[in-house]
């Protein structure tokens, strides 16, 4: 039997594939859990459908990362930390408290699109680079002063 996958199927195919399978593949493992239909003229239209929307949601996702990064890419992002004699830290800087610190901008950022190699110990000045989207990075100037 022919179907068309929703899902990329490991071992079978990739979204949008046209595929042969077993009935009772497809009967019981496949459409239970949304990974393919039968492929019918209806259900190609059907998948045609929201293979254009997701299109059109993934290009407007795009354009609004990098809006986002035109309007950040000159942000300074203050971050107070307690710190000793030698400028060094009583812990560390981390991507949580950058995302806190854009947060209280008005920027939401999710702490895991924050590209930081090491938390930051020390006071000073920093580039940090922002995933935005796969195709969009920013960066932000960081500054850690003394609490």
């Amino acid at each position: 039997m022919e179907v068309i996958l929703f899902e990329n199927v490991k071992g079978l195919g990739r979204q949008g594939d046209k595929v042969k399978v077993s009935e009772g593949y497809f009967r019981n493992y496949l459409k239970p859990r949304g990974l393919a239909e039968e492929a019918t003229p209806a259900n190609l239209k059907r998948f045609e459908k929201m293979k254009q929307k997701q299109l059109e949601l993934a290009a407007e996702k795009l354009s609004e990362a990098r809006e986002l990064a035109k309007r950040i890419q000159d942000l300074v992002v203050v971050v107070k930390a307690k710190a000793g004699d030698s400028d060094r830290l009583f812990g560390s800087v981390t991507a949580q408290d950058i995302a806190s610190a854009l947060e209280q901008q008005g920027y939401l950022i999710d702490k895991k699109h924050i590209e930081l190699e090491e938390p930051l110990k020390k006071l000073g000045d920093y580039q940090v680079h922002l995933r935005l989207h796969p195709e969009v990075k920013a960066k932000v100037k960081v500054v850690v002063e003394r609490a």
